[in-house]
């Protein structure tokens, strides 16, 4: 076990370390930082990597494996009413524990957070219960994409243009944010693995392909919900509070401002987790599904993945929020501030592999393509897609472009290009808009794009929102357009996969829900 650590921390510090690089040179050569802010710099990215290896560890003991077994057992219910609302709950708990949520919430001006995170875990639990469905009723992913964008694209285009509700405009950033950090470290391998369990026992030549696209549909919630939220409140960009810079004289100021705030963490991971944990409990007594040693791996899991999300979330809050802010504030404020645009290329390109549960997301894809998706790929995929959302997040905020000019048409050419690559690109590629956006988007590049708008004078609601949603859509037409040059490989690899699943398991089982068979529903 301590080998397989050490492997996971390695590969946290391989990913951590060109971000860290970047931003201390930029810190040198374009904004001189306090040694203090510097400092704190350094000692979060060190608990970052510390953390993630941990945290990437836990998920492979525990989240992965209980939501697959979940999923498994879920498809085995007779009654297709009680598997909706147990999905239900299981989308409304697990997003309550979700710490990027809690992250942004505590950001948004006016909207009280414990308010904002239960509308969020309301859609996220009904799109989850209607993503399980898509599954067992072989529903196609791109048609429920069209059909729910379109309804979403249609009501914030088309209410806020009624005079009483032409607010709205200003709230449609946020309500895609909360879309973006839904899904986050804890939500995203638990989703992922429930999504691969209730596909398998398909057994069909198109369960690899639906095996993905739970991410996506239980993106689509939350902007729904905290867009109609916004008819209760109207925060405006004057009531966003920039947190301030903390002071730090000596090496004893930063360890005072870590403990101070790790203490609130634990309290924050432990609240998250006990209620995933009383639920796998009352899962395994009703089903009785894992053995004592399957049970006892998964509780290591769950200890690992608190370690590692509480060392994780104190070394990216307290020492990488901070520097976001200084960095975006002080480069926008001087005479050279379009060098923000190729700056956050740079660090949108290397930021993506500090992601946690971007690890998790890349790993499965190698698994359930059988390699010819390899991790590398994927990785250089979401990379050039978070360089792309960065870059045009800068330019927005720097011109003052509205978001839905770019929001519409990039989505448009995301559905479209559903109709042209493989099934199963169009769910990875969806899941990867949810997935980047995890705890160094919220944590990092929000407060950088908070600090940009500052320093321009514009407006932090309008402007500064909205840098999730756009991390959120490019990897949706970056990785589809991968999956034009990986189609061939692809559906040879899972025709050949499904083909054997077939001649073991026999057709498909779920047969209470009248999905029996395996007709091909291209």
């Amino acid at each position: 076990m301590n080998k397989i650590l050490k492997e996971k921390i390695r590969e946290a510090y391989s990913s951590v370390l060109p971000i860290s690089v970047i931003v201390l040179v930029a810190s040198v050569v374009l904004v001189p930082m306090p040694t203090g802010t510097i400092l704190m710099f350094i000692v979060g990215a060190a608990m970052l990597i510390v953390g993630m290896g941990f945290f990437t560890l836990g998920a492979d003991m525990s989240m992965m494996p209980m939501g697959e077994g979940i999923g498994v057992q879920l498809t085995k219910t007779t009654k297709l009413i009680l598997t909706m609302v147990i999905c239900f709950f299981m989308g409304l708990i697990i997003t309550i524990a979700e710490p990027d949520l809690q992250v942004l919430a505590a950001q948004v001006p006016a909207v009280p957070p414990l308010q904002l995170i239960l509308v969020v875990a309301v859609g996220v639990g009904l799109f989850l219960a209607l993503a399980i469905f898509r599954i067992l009723f072989k529903i196609r992913l791109s048609v429920l994409l069209l059909i729910f964008y379109g309804i979403l694209f249609a009501v914030i285009i088309f209410i806020p243009m009624i005079p009483q509700y032409s607010f709205l405009t200003d709230f449609i950033p946020v309500a895609f944010d909360s879309g973006g950090v839904t899904t986050g470290p804890m939500t995203v391998p638990f989703i992922l693995a429930m999504g691969v369990g209730v596909a398998s026992v398909r057994s069909d030549r198109n369960s690899q392909d639906d095996s993905f696209g739970l991410v996506a549909l239980c993106s689509i919630g939350p902007i729904l919900a905290v867009f109609f939220l916004g008819v209760f409140f109207r925060p405006s960009g004057e009531d966003v509070v920039i947190s301030a810079i903390p002071q730090v004289n000596t090496s004893r100021d930063v360890i005072k401002h870590f403990a101070i705030e790790f203490p609130r963490y634990i309290e924050d991971v432990f609240l998250a987790l006990a209620a995933i944990v009383v639920f796998f409990i009352i899962f395994q007594v009703i089903s009785n599904r894992y053995k004592k040693r399957q049970i006892v791996r998964i509780l290591i899991g769950f200890l690992y993945t608190f370690i590692g999300l509480v060392v994780f979330l104190t070394g990216v809050n307290v020492g990488f929020i901070p520097v976001g802010h200084f960095l975006g504030e002080q480069l926008a404020s001087s005479s050279f501030k379009w060098i923000l645009v190729p700056l956050s290329v740079l660090i949108g390109y290397y930021i993506v592999a500090a992601e946690p549960a971007v690890h998790v997301l890349n790993k499965q894809v190698e698994e359930i393509s059988q390699g010819t998706i390899p991790q590398k790929a994927m990785k250089r995929g979401l990379s050039i897609g978070m360089a792309a959302a960065l870059a045009i997040t800068m330019v927005r905020i720097l011109v003052g472009i509205p978001i839905m000019y770019i929001l519409v048409p990039g989505y448009v050419l995301a559905l479209a290009l559903t109709f042209f690559v493989p099934k199963i690109f169009t769910g990875i590629a969806f899941d990867s808009g949810g997935v980047c956006s995890g705890p160094m988007t919220s944590t990092f590049l929000l407060p950088l794009a908070m600090g940009t708008c500052k320093g321009v004078g514009g407006d932090l609601m309008k402007d500064a929102f909205g840098i999730v949603a756009m991390v959120a859509m490019t990897p949706l037409i970056v990785i589809q357009i991968m999956g034009l040059l990986y189609g061939h490989k692809i559906k040879t690899v899972t025709k050949h996969a499904a083909a054997q699943a077939m001649d073991s398991s026999g057709a498909g089982e779920i047969v209470e829900y009248g999905v029996e068979g395996s007709s091909d529903d291209r």
